[in-house]
């Protein structure tokens, strides 16, 4: 391959070549000038506990209320579907009267 053909390839490029560039300075910029890991863990390690502890208790709770729903014979949210589900009330059914 002659020099010019490389040269005409490098040209093709030169916008890939400069946004690599510009992306990698922005980058090594960020790395540089951001806080550490232990910093950002150290300040927000509070908020990780309670988020986990948390979780804890809803996953005892959740299976806790699913083991007295299953006792009492009905799935969960059984009840729930057969309310909404339910036929409309017998007010609703009549047409609205205006005000005469």
């Amino acid at each position: 391959m002659k020099p010019v053909d490389i040269q005409q390839k490098l040209n093709q490029y030169r916008y890939h070549f400069i946004v690599t560039l510009l992306i990698s300075s922005i980058v090594a910029f960020l790395s540089y000038a951001a806080p550490s890991m232990l910093a950002v863990l150290a300040y927000f390690w509070p908020l990780f506990a309670s988020t986990a502890v948390l979780v804890v208790v809803i996953m005892a709770f959740g299976g806790v209320s699913q083991l007295s729903t299953e006792a009492h014979g009905r799935k969960t949210g059984e009840g729930l579907l057969e309310y909404v589900s339910a036929a409309r009330p017998e007010h609703m059914d009549e047409e609205p009267r205006g005000f005469e």
